[in-house]
């Protein structure tokens, strides 16, 4: 059928108000997608009075794998509806995805509602496309949603300027999901790759050196008297001024809140992907601690050690999943010096402690394993 037949059988079926021929209106619509000509066609007065007339009704009350169909079909399109680009992009985010992805039709604002208005998954999807504008990288980075970061830090065919690799270097302290993506990236400077040497582990560092030709001795020796200062007191952003906050303070204001969560029953293991998330690996050993009932300089041995196996023992004694270890030790590893050591080797080991047994074995094990090594 030619695009102006089909065209015909859109107006006729638009007169109609059956369940049935509405259906075959959108299905029509949809194909018509696929004609060579559509555009012109689509863009025909009478088609965009029909369009902006009764589609909009037609979208939410259509099934959702037509819904679906649809977005797939108009995702490429410069003819669509605004308003209808702008419901299936707010849709559920199988069905947006495509959308979001691609549409001509979605502007720098359309973007940056969705950051505000739309799901985690749906911000993410906005954070991966091409070409974004800088007010929608701007309102990314001013949300600070992880997840969203490093979509964006990943989008290769987005620029980022100075300033916004800047905050996302800054971001990648909390955040070691980032660190990756932006070591490969082009806007990296040496400035910015020596102050994300800190956070990175070996392969990333030894990438980072080859590409800018880093002094390592220097940046080692520096971040050696980082760590050594770290442990008489915690560093803590405050507007653009630094102050020193004394362990005996820090400690005592996570005790409090460890103890408020426990009280109101929210202490659950969830919240140790939380605290390393957030940088605070000193809230991680107090929760960790709480929750297994483990001395916590006996946590700081096994995080200090060259054998992740005894942080899983711990992890897998309060139930955390064996599929968030590998994640809970890449964040300690970079919290802490690159250590419990042992590598990938180590991290593949270290996976047995989530062996099929119960919890409360492992934490028997966990403390006879570090009994014998303080002894």
């Amino acid at each position: 059928m030619s695009a102006l037949a089909r065209t015909e059988e859109i107006l006729s079926l638009a007169k109609s108000r059956t369940p049935g021929d509405r259906e075959r209106l959108l299905l029509a619509v949809v194909d018509l997608c696929d004609v060579a000509d559509s555009g012109q066609i689509m863009s025909a007065p009478a088609v965009q009075d029909l369009l902006n007339s009764i589609f909009m009704s037609l979208v939410v009350e259509a099934e959702r794998d037509i819904r679906k169909r649809l977005a797939e079909k108009l995702a490429g399109v410069d003819w669509a509806p605004i308003a209808l680009i702008n419901v299936l992009a707010l849709d559920d985010i199988e069905i947006a995805r495509p959308i979001i992805a691609a549409s001509p039709i979605l502007q720098d604002h359309d973007l940056i509602r969705l950051l505000i208005e739309a799901t985690v998954e749906h911000q993410i999807e906005v954070a991966r496309r091409p070409g974004l504008g800088a007010p929608v990288v701007t309102a990314i980075l001013r949300q600070a949603e992880p997840a969203v970061l490093t979509a964006l830090a990943g989008n290769t065919q987005t620029a980022l300027g100075p300033e916004d690799m800047a905050l996302l270097v800054k971001a990648s302290r909390r955040v070691a999901a980032l660190r990756s993506p932006l070591a490969r990236r082009s806007e990296l400077t040496e400035e910015l790759a020596q102050e994300l040497y800190a956070w990175v582990g070996q392969a990333l560092r030894q990438a980072l050196t080859l590409r800018f030709r880093l002094d390592t001795e220097a940046l080692d020796a520096a971040l050696g008297q980082a760590v050594g200062e770290a442990h008489a007191g915690a560093l803590v952003e405050n507007g653009d001024a630094i102050v020193w906050e004394q362990d005996d303070e820090r400690e005592e204001m996570e005790k409090r809140l460890i103890s408020k969560l426990v009280a109101a029953g929210q202490l659950r293991p969830g919240y140790l992907l939380r605290a390393l998330r957030e940088g605070k690996l000193s809230l991680f050993v107090g929760v960790l601690s709480t929750l297994g009932d483990f001395p916590s300089d006996m946590l700081r041995k096994a995080m200090d050690s060259d054998q992740p196996e005894h942080l899983a023992l711990a992890c897998a004694a309060v139930s955390i999943d064996r599929s968030a270890f590998p994640t809970i030790l890449e964040l300690v590893r970079g919290l802490n010096d690159n250590r419990p050591g042992g590598g990938a080797e180590g991290a593949r080991r270290a996976l047995a402690a989530f062996g099929p047994f119960a919890p409360d074995l492992a934490a028997a094990a966990f403390r006879q394993t570090m009994s014998l090594r303080q002894a």
